[in-house]
């Protein structure tokens, strides 16, 4: 069984080491490198950004209570960013590793379909120019090709100094100022890094609140933290175009309150991703699209049988985690193994401080879709390990099915949310009930106990919340 995947993200990498493991003899093509934007661009480096901020943060703020007495620290973006590239480049090789161990075949290129069971790989020199081409046979194909940050359509966007998240990770310096357009995830992210080394943060979020992928609830200590910090974020308000000035660049923005403009150094762009499918040539092998993604089944198959597609470029949910997920099962669907997904537990998280995490169901959706729903919130405070922490910032929510107690969704703020959220998917995964959490012992001292509070807290008798 020959399998070719577009691609060497999240998405293709897993896809191609799990296809090597069933037999298949796979062929990988990868134009820039492997890990994809997740790797590279994206996750890993952002993540490795905010680690440091984490740590500004203590020393600010509670490295004097905790014992500690700093008498003067100094953050460094150079030294940073070098840190930032070697641990991409030890997870890049740890890839390529994998590769070999696996007897995955590796071509450098851009491929695109010359029909249903060959690829036109074209490689180019450094300068740009074409080096060579070369046609791959296969019996089936991957496509995991990514996507790209979209950049809207306003007057001024392609002036210099405006930036997207790509760009934002690897600054020869920290701006004065940064105008943030997009209260997204990586937009709150971006706000946090840049805020801890001494930038000025504006953000500008054209929706009524920021992080709007989380529970209503969630995002509240983030937004109680930004504006303690000085942080400023403005709502519902929609950009209308950029100005170059004398003083650096201008924001024009609109809402209910009128007009107004933002000055910063920098603007940072992040208002999502698309599909990146445009160089694959989907229509010599009549591959269906739709709104600019690639459409396909639960089995992640296209419309044409040999052919699957995975990750971002389907126009899914665009999380790496989804993209490693999808890729197994394409690579498990080829060779003949029942394999699926149950998209009800996606854990979506950001990175802030404090973390915010969620999955399942939020409780604007729980209602939507008829249940009769209990919810609770749990303060993060009455717990002795953020205690320990200092960090004390956040909540838990459960959504949970009036009538059997089931699970429907899990949300939290504070500290190591992203770590504890897959005990909400692993619930909604089994249709686990509240009394099931309540019954599962929580070691202690740990963060995790918050989970078992706010599921006592359900019924209405928290052990350690009084009434």
């Amino acid at each position: 069984m020959r399998i070719v995947i577009i691609g060497g993200g999240p998405g293709g990498y897993v896809a191609a080491i799990r296809a090597a493991q069933l037999g298949a003899e796979v062929t990988l093509i990868e134009d820039k490198y492997l890990g994809g934007t997740c790797l590279n661009i994206g996750c890993i480096p952002t993540k490795v950004l905010l680690y440091t901020t984490d740590l500004i943060d203590v020393l600010e703020n509670d490295a004097k209570e905790m014992g500690i007495i700093v008498s003067g620290y100094e953050a460094d973006w150079s030294k940073l960013q070098k840190r930032k590239k070697k641990i991409v480049k030890k997870l890049v090789s740890g890839v390529s590793g994998l590769f070999e161990n696996n007897n995955v075949t590796t071509v450098t290129g851009k491929g695109s379909f010359l029909n249903d069971h060959q690829i036109l790989v074209k490689s180019k020199n450094g300068d740009g120019s074409l080096a060579k081409e070369s046609i791959i046979d296969f019996d089936f194909a991957i496509i995991a090709t990514g996507s790209k940050p979209i950049m809207i359509p306003i007057p001024g966007i392609d002036l210099p100094g405006v930036i997207t998240s790509e760009e934002a990770l690897s600054l020869d310096s920290v701006p004065e100022s940064l105008c943030i357009i997009g209260g997204g995830v990586i937009g709150c992210e971006f706000a946090s890094v840049y805020h801890a080394f001494g930038c000025k943060v504006t953000i500008i979020e054209m929706l009524p609140d920021i992080v709007a992928v989380m529970d209503h609830d969630i995002a509240k200590p983030l937004k109680d933290k930004f504006a303690k910090e000085g942080i400023e974020i403005f709502t519902s308000t929609k950009v209308g175009s950029i100005q170059k000035t004398n003083e650096g660049l201008s924001v024009k923005t609109s809402s209910t309150d009128g007009e107004k403009s933002f000055l910063s150094e920098k603007v940072l762009v992040s208002v999502g991703r698309k599909p990146v499918i445009d160089a694959l040539s989907l229509t010599k092998v009549a591959i269906e699209t739709e709104a600019g993604a690639i459409k396909v089944n639960k089995n992640m198959r296209t419309n044409i049988e040999n052919i699957y597609a995975v990750g971002d470029c389907n126009g899914g949910v665009m999380l790496a985690h989804v993209a490693s997920s999808e890729g197994i099962v394409a690579a498990e669907s080829i060779m003949g193994k029942k394999s699926n997904i149950d998209f009800r537990t996606i854990p979506y998280c950001v990175y802030t401080k404090p973390e915010m995490a969620g999955v399942g169901m939020t409780e604007a959706q729980a209602k939507a879709k008829g249940y009769d729903v209990k919810t609770v919130i749990t303060p993060m405070y009455i717990n002795s390990k953020a205690m320990i922490m200092g960090e004390t910032t956040g909540i838990i929510k459960y959504i949970a099915d009036a009538t059997t107690g089931e699970i429907l969704g899990l949300h939290m703020a504070g500290p190591r949310a992203t770590d504890l959220i897959v005990e909400g998917a692993l619930a909604i995964r089994l249709e686990a009930t509240i009394d099931e959490i309540i019954s599962t012992i929580h070691a202690h001292p740990t963060v995790g106990e918050a989970l078992l509070e706010a599921a006592h807290a359900v019924h209405g008798d928290a052990i350690h919340l009084m009434k």
